[in-house]
């Protein structure tokens, strides 16, 4: 019975998601369709508040139809198939993440050529019940192993590749955000974007990229609050990663 009623508001969910309305596209080509995934979180970070701004901000691109799912387990589900990117935008905090089904279906959606787009604490998603997320996300958080950020405040996010189709024409800007600090794994990345800690000194990745499969995987642990989604340079970064990871250059 808990599996029927589960099952249930899945669908009901997926076909929440599926009703929203997102821009017309002025292009002859489909949309590309991103799902946002988000729902729970750690109480510090208020994705009731952030969601909405992060889909606005991605809708601002014609190319984009954007559809949100307030419920991570919605991945257990062979509806995400349908679309082109997911972007995570959760932390199970003090919770187990979406199981093992869940787990499997969203690695086959990237090993099978779709794409991933990772923000801010998704870093730190199924904490250690997925080792094989490590290699999904390219980098996920390391807890209390190491300091897990600068403390929130205005800092540069410096550019440092300007040839690859995301950051390509794109300058520095400034944010005000949690530093990220806390990454680890050795999956193969590309760093598009760095800030320097005003802790250590020492330079962490913003933004970076990695293939799974068939797939691409954009990670970037900018995304704190709403104020952080507020640069255009941001917002353009995002459109453009969800773009790029669904396969469109």
């Amino acid at each position: 019975m808990r599996f029927a009623l589960f099952s249930g508001l899945v669908g009901m969910l997926v076909s929440a998601a599926l009703a929203q309305p997102s821009v017309n596209s002025s292009s002859t080509n489909p949309p590309v369709r991103v799902l946002i995934v988000t729902g729970i979180d750690y109480p510090g970070h208020l994705w009731r508040q952030t969601a909405p701004v992060l889909a606005d901000a991605l809708r601002k691109d014609a190319r984009l139809a954007v559809y949100t799912v307030e419920d991570p387990w919605v991945l257990d589900s062979q509806a995400i198939h349908k679309y082109d990117a997911i972007v995570l935008h959760f932390q199970n905090w003090e919770q187990p993440g979406p199981g093992a089904q869940a787990r499997e279906n969203l690695r086959k959606f990237v090993d099978n050529g779709k794409g991933l787009v990772l923000l801010h604490y998704a870093c730190g998603a199924w904490h250690d019940e997925w080792p094989e997320f490590a290699n999904l996300a390219g980098r996920v958080w390391a807890g209390s192993k190491v300091r897990q950020h600068d403390p929130f405040g205005p800092f540069r996010v410096e550019v440092t590749r300007t040839d690859h189709p995301i950051t390509r024409g794109l300058s520095d800007f400034d944010t005000q955000d949690e530093l990220y600090t806390c990454l680890t794994g050795d999956h193969p990345i590309t760093v598009l974007a760095q800030s320097k800690s005003k802790v250590d000194g020492k330079y962490y990745p913003m933004a970076f990229v990695s293939n799974y499969g068939k797939g691409r995987t954009f990670h970037c642990t900018l995304g704190h609050d709403i104020g952080a989604f507020s640069p255009p340079s941001f917002q353009t970064l995002l459109q453009r990663a969800c773009l790029w990871a669904a396969g469109v250059e």
